[in-house]
This record gives structure tokens, C-alpha cells and sequence, in this order.
């Protein structure tokens, strides 16, 4: 897993809970499976806070009052606060094929944003594979005209375009659902409540 997606992952989850300790963040993170679909493993969460401490994005505060030793707790700095949308927003609105798990670590905050940066991330990002849809297409057609390579090499080009194609459909799909009125975002009514018993709440439901 890249920088990049730990560093996005840590910082969305203190910020839903800051201040807070390492062992909640990690815990919190294993409970959405991250180890599976984002390759991310405990150590590297625990490796995470401390740099992002010593980088100014988080600050340690006191832990916990109870019993049994202290742990320290960590929130976001304004530098954290800035570096977690700058991320959060890039995530969605560009193509990173380097890092796969980078669009998957943004989608979980995705309520965290405000419904119009949400549909505009969407709509750019749309935008952007559909251009590197018709520029495979391109560099297929002069690769099979000019005899660069092997026949077969032809089906590489169709499973790329296939590959951004069936996700220009979800993009779509998406954006459709976010302008629908599906979801809290961020300025929302009942939005402040994050996350409940592991549930975000949809923006036509009312938390029980």
C-alpha cells in the first residue's frame, strides 16, 4: 500500500474521533477490513501516526483518564486538516493506476465533503477517464497499424479500456445517487453525527 492511501486512511479516521489513541484508530481501521481491500497492515498504522506527528499534520494530547497507563491521543493540526482534503479531493478527482487503493481510501470519507465538492470530484473524474479511455484507443490503433507489437498484445488495450470503462459507469452511477439526495455531507443536517454504530446515515433517513 502506498504512502499516500495509509496517510489518507489514518488521517480520516482521527479526524472522526479525535482525539484518539492509536489503538482505536488501528482498531476502527481492522473493523472496515482494511487489511483486505487497501493492503493495509496494523504496524503501518501505528508507523503512520508517529510520522505524521513528527510532520505536524497530527497533535499528541493527553489519553486516556482511566485505568491502566496512558495512552496518547492524537488530532489533526490545521496543516493535518488541510493535507486530509487536499488528499481526500485528489483521491476522487484524479487517476492514480500506481496506487489502487487510493480511490477506495477516499470513498470511505467521502460524507466528509460537501455534496457539490462531491458531485464536482465525480463529474472530473468521469471527465479524466474518458479521456484516457480515447487515449488507449489511440495508442492501440498505432501500435496495431504500425506492427509495434504482437497481435495479441491487441487484448492488453481491450481489458485497459474495459478496466476504465466499467468504471466510468460506477463514476456515473455515483454521481446520479450523490445529486439524488443519498448520503450526509459535510454542513448537512444531523451530518456532525459521523458515523454511527458503523453506519453513515443516508440524507433521507432520520438516526433513530
Amino acid at each position: 500500500m502506498s504512502a499516500s492511501s495509509t496517510r489518507l486512511l489514518v488521517l480520516g479516521a482521527v479526524r472522526i474521533f479525535q482525539p484518539a489513541h492509536g489503538y482505536l484508530v488501528r482498531r476502527e481501521l481492522l473493523s472496515w477490513g482494511v487489511e483486505s481491500w487497501a493492503a493495509l497492515n496494523p504496524g503501518s498504522i501505528y508507523n503512520m501516526l508517529r510520522t505524521l506527528s513528527r510532520d505536524g499534520m497530527l497533535a499528541e494530547v493527553e489519553g486516556d483518564a482511566g485505568p491502566g497507563p496512558a495512552r496518547v491521543g492524537y488530532q489533526l493540526t490545521l496543516d493535518g486538516e488541510q493535507a486530509f482534503l487536499n488528499l481526500l479531493t485528489r483521491a476522487l478527482w484524479e487517476i492514480d493506476e500506481r496506487d489502487p487503493h487510493l480511490l477506495p481510501a477516499a470513498l470511505s470519507f467521502l460524507p466528509m465533503l460537501t455534496r457539490t465538492q462531491a458531485a464536482e470530484a465525480l463529474e472530473a473524474r468521469a471527465t479524466a477517464i474518458e479521456l484516457r479511455v480515447k487515449a488507449v484507443e489511440a495508442r492501440s490503433r498505432m501500435t496495431l497499424e504500425k506492427k509495434l507489437a504482437p497481435p495479441h498484445t491487441y487484448e492488453l488495450f481491450e481489458y485497459e479500456i474495459a478496466h476504465f470503462t466499467g468504471e466510468l459507469g460506477w463514476v456515473r452511477a455515483a454521481r446520479k445517487r450523490v445529486e439524488a439526495d443519498h448520503y450526509r455531507f459535510a454542513g448537512e443536517p444531523a451530518a456532525e453525527l459521523g458515523p454511527v454504530g458503523g453506519h453513515w446515515y443516508g440524507a433521507l433517513e432520520k438516526p433513530g
